[in-house]
């Protein structure tokens, strides 16, 4: 009945609205009443469920409104029960809106719960805005924020826990049973590692093709007299024949031919075009067995030589002149590759499943069989002694007489799973920037020493002091990369089938190489090599460290070929790179390239050259000195100049169009350094986009100087010399010998060129690295 009552009302203030013509306003008493059915109607919509549509439509009614309408105060009036309220029916009137628009009335609930409500929703925004913020800032942290970056004070906190008792507690832990396989020995790297806490760390493996020793020793037999020797001068045994030590079995030369060879004996020296020159000219060497000294230049150039000359076979040896005096190597053979690097099987592709296998057992045409000092004596029929008075006399064949002699080798070519240990410490501001640290691990047992041990714990005791700081809460700037490579014996596989597997990560990631490669392989003085554009950083690390020890005199940083694992990041990636090493004194200047062979050397050899592991300290903190300066320097710490001025001084004396480019090449890379490192190293200039945009150009600086077509043996990235007593560019130094040997400068022509190329793109790199940073500071600007 009362809803029958309401729709009665509404019809009749319709009815009069209407029999009063439209008129636009109401009497005073008609106003009222209307009024207050209003009220009660929305009373009852602030209690249903159409609050919200209400208060949107009230807010355009007050727009519309008479601003002049009273107040009512409608507290004691009952709402309505009616599930559709009166004014949602009366603004569905069409005529509502043009003959009824008035101000909504003011109501102090009203006006609490919308208060309250907007309150309530601001709250929950702003609560949810920080918790969003403060998980953002979390996953994704600022490169502004780097924890105490820059900061030679953390460097010295995470070194000083470097210490040489540790490094030889690790030592001998490695050691304890030394006579197991590749992927043992990289299983117990691996849990060394990740016990220091290291959090992603990885054995990686690669099935790949080794030439390993027989069953029985390789043999070499005087005709002349029918004397049969072993390769450490040792005469053969039928009786113990089956029963050979490690030392004569793995003395041989991996990836030579396999057979027998009958031939006359001649002595080249140290086989130079020079020494090919003179003995060619007096005598047919075709198929003949060449007496070669080790030393002076890389092994594989010289084979190369002697393969092209028509050589049958090379006993290869190392004069007791060039020898250390530290050591006593005179009668023991040993063991080269002659492997350039990577599998044989798979050359230039990575060994993984499903790739092309060519089977390649020889690398080479040659028999290569490595005597000991003691045999070359026998088969020179020279008294023992060598030394009178003090002066040492080279071994030299006889111009007299005849000397044939018989060579027997055999080795056994198979596939073998060698296995690397990778280890990656994240950085927070650059993560997808890499500082690789490598040594490697033995797989050869107990042959050869323990060299790579000695480089192992030097590597673990570097994660031990920086994992110390890590979780105080300390993270390097870019990643660091911990390595551990198998098969470096055989001619650095197992870095090789790495590095090949991610070559295009690499080739845009890796910022610098730090070698590790026997590190203690002397005890006399300090040998730091490093890339021209860090020459000046391993300088100042000499003098950082040298601040606290009593022994570590400074030394010349010089950029020539070094031994190891680092060869593909340098020749294939161009990426600077960095060894520190202690050695002994070379005896003479043929001593170079002596590195290439692998003596067996005795378990205890390493404790006697460093009885306290100071020498492994020293090592171990300048290499952890230079890897954090690279990994956390906001602007990386590589010298463009330096190159520029090696390229220079390899040039001296040169063709002019040569000299030409490299002075431009001067002039550039003297404004990049004043234009760009300079005020990059101010922290006031240090604009992030503009500090990745220089870094990118720093990182590849070297790549320029990668050419294509160089001899076996030399390197491809020309900024590094043959050793320190040469100042030229070694392929110009080696077309200008091949010239002398095959009366044509077309070798010359073609070296010249590529030099050129290189000094040139490397000019026009810098140059376009200027040229964005003026176009950038120009668009700011």
């Amino acid at each position: 009945v009362e809803q029958n009552n309401k729709n009665m009302a509404y019809h009749k203030v319709n009815a009069d609205q209407r029999a009063q013509g439209h008129s636009p306003y109401l009497d005073n008493d008609e106003l009222q009443a209307t009024a207050l059915e209003l009220e009660w109607d929305m009373e009852k919509e602030l209690e249903e469920p159409g609050f919200d549509h209400f208060r949107l439509d009230g807010a355009v009614q007050h727009h519309l409104g008479n601003s002049q309408s009273p107040d009512l105060d409608l507290e004691p009036i009952q709402p309505s029960s009616s599930p559709k309220g009166r004014f949602q029916r009366l603004q569905e009137d069409p005529d509502y809106v043009s003959h009824y628009t008035r101000q909504a009335p003011k109501s102090n609930r009203c006006s609490f719960f919308q208060i309250l409500k907007v309150f309530c929703t601001a709250l929950i925004l702003f609560i949810f805005g920080i918790v969003i913020g403060y998980y953002a800032r979390k996953k994704c942290p600022s490169p502004q924020t780097s924890q105490e970056p820059n900061n030679p004070h953390i460097y010295h906190e995470i070194l000083k826990e470097i210490k040489a008792e540790n490094i030889k507690q690790i030592y001998r832990d490695l050691l304890q049973f030394p006579r197991e396989d590749d992927v043992d020995i990289a299983m117990k790297i691996l849990v060394q590692w990740s016990s220091q806490g290291l959090e992603d760390v990885q054995l990686v493996n690669y099935s790949v093709l080794l030439d390993l020793p027989g069953s029985s020793s390789n043999t070499v037999t005087l005709k002349n007299s029918g004397e049969c020797f072993y390769p450490s001068g040792q005469q053969c045994d039928r009786e113990t024949k089956t029963l050979h030590s490690q030392d004569l079995l793995y003395s041989y030369a991996a990836y030579s031919a396999k057979g027998t060879l009958e031939a006359e004996l001649v002595d080249i020296q140290y086989g130079t075009v020079e020494d090919l020159i003179r003995i060619q000219a007096i005598t047919n060497v075709t198929k003949k067995i060449a007496l070669l000294k080790l030393g002076q230049s890389p092994l594989l150039y010289k084979l190369s030589l002697l393969e092209d000359a028509g050589f049958g076979g090379v006993l290869l040896y190392a004069d007791p002149c060039d020898l250390p005096k530290t050591t006593d190597l005179a009668d023991k053979a040993f063991m080269v590759s002659l492997n350039s690097g990577g599998d044989p099987s798979t050359p230039g592709y990575a060994s993984i499943d499903g790739s092309y296998r060519q089977y390649r057992p020889n690398l080479t045409t040659l028999l290569v069989q490595p005597i000991s000092a003691e045999l070359a004596k026998k088969i020179i029929s020279l008294p023992g002694d060598t030394v009178q008075k003090d002066r040492c006399i080279h071994l030299q064949l006889p111009a007299t007489g005849k000397k044939v002699i018989s060579m027997n080798i055999q080795s056994v070519t198979t596939y073998k799973t060698i296995s690397n240990v990778i280890g990656y410490l994240k950085g927070t501001v650059f993560p997808d920037r890499y500082i690789i640290i490598g040594s490697h691990h033995n797989g050869l047992n107990a042959y050869g020493g323990q060299e790579w041990a000695g480089s192992t714990a030097i590597i673990t005791a570097f994660i031990q002091a920086l994992m110390l700081k890590v979780r105080r809460g300390w993270r390097p700037d870019r990643t660091i990369v911990f390595c551990s490579w198998g098969g470096t014996s055989f001619g650095n596989i197992g870095s090789y089938e790495w590095a090949e597997d991610l070559k295009r990560v690499l080739q845009r990631n890796v910022v610098a190489y730090i070698s590790l490669h026997n590190p203690v392989r002397g005890n006399s003085t300090l040998h730091p090599v490093a890339s021209p554009s860090l020459q000046q950083l391993a300088a100042e690390s000499q003098s950082f460290n040298c601040g606290e020890e009593t022994r570590c005199p400074g030394s010349n940083v010089s950029s020539v070929q070094i031994q190891g694992d680092s060869d593909y990041f340098i020749n294939h990636l161009g990426v600077p790179a960095m060894q520190f090493s202690y050695e002994d004194i070379k005896t003479s200047e043929n001593s170079s390239f002596l590195f290439e062979a692998l003596f067996p050397v005795h378990t205890t050899k390493t404790e006697e050259m460093d009885p306290s592991f100071s020498l492994h300290e020293t090592i171990a903190k300048l290499t952890g000195q230079v890897t954090l300066q690279i990994a956390n320097e906001p602007v990386l710490p590589f010298n463009a100049l330096d190159i520029a001025l090696e390229v220079q001084n390899s040039l001296k004396g040169d063709v002019p169009q040569l000299l030409a480019v490299a002075a431009r090449l001067r002039d550039t890379a003297e404004l990049f350094q004043s234009d760009e490192m300079r005020p990059a190293n101010d922290p006031k200039e240090r604009a992030p986009i503009r500090v990745r945009m220089l870094n990118d150009v720093l990182q590849s600086l070297e790549k320029s100087f990668l050419v294509d077509r160089v001899p076996p043996g030399l390197y491809r990235n020309i900024l590094y010399r043959l050793d320190e007593r040469t100042r030229q560019f070694s392929v110009l130094l080696e077309a200008l010998e091949h010239c002398k040997l095959h009366q044509s400068n077309e070798t010359v022509q073609a070296a010249l060129s590529e030099v050129l190329n290189s000094i040139n793109s490397a000019q026009v790199y810098f140059k376009a690295g200027l040229d964005v940073f003026e176009t950038t500071l120009a668009g700011k600007k």
